[in-house]
């Protein structure tokens, strides 16, 4: 299973972008950014990260992709997400229930397939 720091740098090298380049695009120092691609470094906050997705213009995948390994790294949720959950409190409904009642993936993904077919 590949970490955030090791599909940033696979997602950089299949645009054929440096390191220094992507460094100065997202507003920091190669050997910071070398850092974060051989995981001696944390993941980053959700500025930089909506920065790679613009400079290296991810898919949609590749973005949630991206923001979920960002997130399990700290060990918490994607970064793109708290924003829409706060002071949401059927989203926090929704969570609890989901965890009181043990939901699975097989669930979760029922869930997202009804919200899609609307």
């Amino acid at each position: 299973m590949i970490n955030f720091g090791g599909y940033l740098a696979k997602l950089r090298k299949e645009r054929r972008v440096t390191l220094k380049d992507m460094a100065d695009a997202i507003g920091i120092t190669s050997p910071y950014l070398s850092d974060v691609e051989k995981g001696r470094r944390d993941s980053f906050d959700i500025e930089r990260l909506n920065k790679i997705v613009d400079y290296l213009k991810l898919t949609h995948e590749e973005t949630d992709h991206l923001m979920n390994l960002a997130g399990d790294q700290r060990q918490n949720i994607a970064p793109d997400l708290p924003d829409y959950v706060a002071g949401k409190e059927y989203i926090n409904a929704a969570l609890r229930r989901a965890k009181d009642l043990d939901a699975g993936e097989e669930e979760w993904l029922a869930f997202i397939n009804s919200l899609e077919n609307r």
